[in-house]
């Protein structure tokens, strides 16, 4: 008897250690343990995004240290979504080359580019693609980030739910204009909008309407001026509006809408887009040194610094 239960006993052990060992291989060697396939939540990427430019796209060299004649002047203006970009550059610069001076404005993208082809500034920030006559102008533009586009409402307002990408087209072209019919209360949605300047506006529009454009209906009112504060001011507790999700994501006084059950802030949020410098040719010192160091890794860095 006592060899038939040593048996026993030394089977069951084998038995277990091979369920062990199964085991681990099924959760852990199954799969490489890569980026890709990983199970692990990732953070969501900071607001704007740096990114790399693309292979074919213009790049200049990061400047050696003191290479920056004291004096040079980097006049900026355009889109008010990258405030923040050009602030922790101009600190940034200012600090790494002494002498140097960035001026920074926010007219919109449109009059950035109008700025720039007047000779105004050096440097227009804008937050859409150049069309080809204004290449033809002799521009050229440099992607810097990737920015993610947010629909919003006021803190007050009582639709908590979430709108598809459609349901966001037809309430922009003003073919929704009550919130019961996306399962709101039965209250008419009032759409603030951006002016046609705003580079915002028009990355929005290509976004969501596909070439399509915006509702002119009466519950329509589009601000004088493109500003994000005012737009926010404006929704009230039936408004809904667009913006920059930089500007909104630590905002007490309105909520981000999901689109498509993805709220802003993640990767795979639809409505997202590049943000560019863009020069007129030839590229003066200045221009090329300043570039330079925003497509560096000291100055992804320096993007990020403040997000």
């Amino acid at each position: 008897m006592a060899k038939s239960s040593g048996s026993s006993g030394i089977i069951f052990i084998l038995m277990f250690l091979a369920l062990a060992a199964g085991g681990y291989w099924f959760f852990f060697m199954r799969q490489p343990a890569t980026e890709e396939n990983s199970t692990l939540p990732s953070a969501p990427p900071a607001a704007p995004v740096v990114g790399t430019a693309p292979a074919n796209s213009v790049r200049f060299p990061l400047p050696a240290a003191g290479s920056v004649p004291a004096g040079t002047t980097v006049r900026i203006d355009g889109s008010t979504s990258m405030v923040t970009i050009n602030e922790n550059l101009k600190r940034s610069f200012q600090q790494q080359f002494p002498g140097t001076t960035v001026t920074t404005r926010a007219g919109g993208t449109e009059n950035g580019i109008e700025n720039l082809l007047a000779g105004n500034v050096e440097i227009a920030a804008i937050s859409r693609p150049l069309s080809a006559g204004e290449t033809n102008q002799g521009l050229v533009a440099v992607p810097v980030a990737t920015d993610q586009i947010a629909v919003v409402v006021g803190r007050e307002n009582p639709f908590t739910g979430n709108l598809t990408g459609n349901q966001v087209k037809d309430i922009f072209q003003g073919k929704i204009d009550n919130w019961s019919i996306v399962g709101g209360p039965a209250e008419e949605i009032q759409v603030i909008n951006r002016p046609t300047v705003s580079g915002t506006h028009q990355a929005f529009k290509e976004l969501v309407f596909k070439g399509g454009n915006f509702g002119d209906t009466s519950n329509f009112t589009t601000l004088p001026r493109d500003e994000t504060t005012g737009l926010l001011r404006a929704l009230g507790s039936n408004g809904i509006g667009y913006a920059t999700y930089a500007q909104v994501a630590n905002q007490q006084t309105v909520r981000t809408v999901p689109i498509n059950g993805v709220m802003p802030g993640t990767g795979n949020y639809p409505f997202q887009r590049t943000l560019f410098y863009i020069y007129k040719q030839p590229a003066s010192p200045a221009v090329k040194a300043f570039l330079g160091y925003t497509t560096s890794p000291q100055g992804q860095q320096a993007m990020l610094s403040a997000n």
